[in-house]
């Protein structure tokens, strides 16, 4: 779902292609009441609300449906989406539930098609979603030979994909990513609360923070943070994450 502004209203998407857009009727977004186009823009006269839910369809390659809302907000203009979604193929399959989520095994074929997608269009990595992130990076450990779980979506205590290695070279890493755009950057803060997520996990041996975007660029100069890297802590912005997924493509 993306969001643009467009005259001073703030327009929703949940196409995933650009196309022609046909308004089908309008609501008051509080109370439900039909509204017309030509007063569209003045309180509810039912409830006095000033958001306006547009229904609307679109026609476009992905034959998905639009809606948009118009909040408090007057003008008119045009709608694209320049930056669709990437709609990615299963890269796991669950091997069964544990304590902290679902153990993993990396489906091969599809994950190796994603990493060779994200090498020929480093920019794509914008384009996925939250959850796929984890899942990607979950599937890297496994390809990689470590016993992954994913963990769940919420009460992860800070901790995203769990890594470990059993025996004699016995691990466990947990790593938090940070699925972020384009210019924005994880925060020394952020940093910190991994920090205090491995407090919280006594069996942890190490902490990654792995974003598709960049880090602040103090936490290189923070002798608090940089103590713990790279043998406690490990930070992997976007290109150093597209360099390991070709590392790892096709093995």
């Amino acid at each position: 779902m993306l969001d643009r502004e467009c005259g001073g209203a703030v327009l929703v998407l949940n196409a995933r292609n650009t196309g022609q857009m046909e308004i089908t009727g309008l609501t008051c977004s509080a109370c439900g009441t039909p509204r017309g186009m030509d007063r569209r823009w003045e309180p509810c006269p039912k409830c006095g609300d000033r958001r306006v839910t547009i229904g609307a369809t679109a026609n476009v390659v992905a034959k998905a449906s639009v809606s948009v809302s118009a909040i408090a907000a007057q003008g008119t203009g045009t709608v694209t989406n320049p930056a669709p979604l990437i709609l990615l193929s299963a890269t796991i399959r669950s091997l069964g539930k544990v304590p902290d989520g679902d153990l993993i095994q990396v489906v091969g074929p599809a994950w190796d098609a994603i990493a060779k997608l994200l090498e020929d269009d480093p920019m794509a990595r914008f384009r996925i979603s939250d959850r796929k992130w984890e899942e990607l990076i979950a599937a890297s450990y496994d390809k990689a030979g470590y016993k992954t779980t994913l963990t769940h979506r919420s009460g992860d205590g800070g901790r995203d994909v769990i890594a470990e290695l059993d025996g004699f070279w016995g691990v466990r890493i947990v790593d938090q990513v940070k699925a972020y755009g384009p210019g924005r950057r994880v925060s020394a803060d952020d940093v910190r609360a991994l920090l205090g997520v491995l407090g919280a996990d006594h069996k942890a041996s190490k902490g990654l923070i792995t974003t598709t975007a960049e880090f602040a660029p103090g936490i290189a100069t923070d002798r608090a943070i940089q103590q713990y890297v790279p043998t406690r802590l490990e930070l992997v912005d976007g290109p150093r994450l597209l360099e390991r997924f070709a590392k790892l493509r096709d093995t």
